[in-house]
């Protein structure tokens, strides 16, 4: 009687384990299609990456834990660098990439899933060299110009609450840190995150106190492929109680990072 209990035992394991590899086969070619997980990112912020003069000296949230995420899948790891953000999200609604690491507003809910909240970032203002601006509560004043990415969260905001600024468009992080730098712009508003890169780049410039919003941070999918989220959420937590998260932050220098 014991010895049919533990055959049952064994076999009834056996069977649990080859429905989850069945399961996570499912789940991978329902993500990831093309059998390689395309991880859609833009240069210039340490929450998606960060151009090193080799891959190996690539870094940023969204690249490593792409990384990770490929290997937890069994998958190719294909980063897919775009120009900014908004071709990114476009691609996602596209499916020309299978995930990326973004804000989950509820505007790109409409064209995507997310997994589980795993970064929160603060959103402030950068300021040009010899800036009269001091304070945010400078920035909404008339002949003020303030430049912000196309298709950004910061355009869609910022857009429908200034009564007096006048809204710039810049078409690439590189193009906001010459606009500064020429002062065609009076300040850059986006993540804390971006803001202390530029900062870097532009010297005199100034990252403002205080912050006009968040940015939560999630794993976006295309639309279809929700029954992926699971396997998402788990990698999220998984993340966070082994560090992976934490060591992605640090080695991407990702700076404003608020509570989660």
């Amino acid at each position: 009687k014991g010895s049919s209990m533990r055959s049952f035992t064994r076999h009834f394991a056996g069977l649990l384990l080859a429905l989850s590899i069945v399961g996570c086969a499912s789940t991978s070619q329902t993500l990831a299609p093309s059998g390689k997980l395309r991880v859609g990112m833009y240069p210039g912020s340490p929450t998606s990456i960060i151009p090193g003069a080799t891959a190996a000296d690539n870094r940023g949230v969204g690249y490593d834990l792409g990384q990770q995420l490929a290997k937890k899948m069994d998958l190719k790891f294909e980063p897919v660098v775009f120009q900014k953000n908004a071709d990114v999200l476009a691609a996602v609604k596209g499916g020309q990439v299978d995930v990326t690491f973004t804000n989950a507003t509820e505007s790109r809910k409409k064209d995507m899933d997310f997994s589980a909240t795993f970064l929160r970032v603060e959103q402030g203002y950068l300021v040009g060299p010899g800036s009269r601006i001091k304070a945010m509560e400078d920035i909404d004043k008339p002949g003020i110009k303030v430049g912000v990415s196309s298709g950004s969260t910061s355009e869609a905001v910022l857009g429908k609450q200034f009564k007096n600024a006048k809204l710039v468009k810049a078409n690439s992080l590189k193009q906001a840190e010459a606009m500064l730098k020429t002062k065609d712009i009076d300040a850059f508003p986006t993540n804390k995150a971006i803001l202390n890169e530029l900062s870097d780049q532009v010297p005199g410039s100034l990252v403002l106190k205080g912050a006009w919003g968040y940015e939560n941070f999630a794993i976006g999918i295309p639309k279809g492929r929700e029954s992926a989220i699971p396997l998402l959420n788990d990698f999220i937590s998984q993340a966070k109680s082994n560090g992976q998260i934490d060591a992605a932050v640090k080695r991407s220098g990702l700076r404003g990072v608020a509570p989660n």
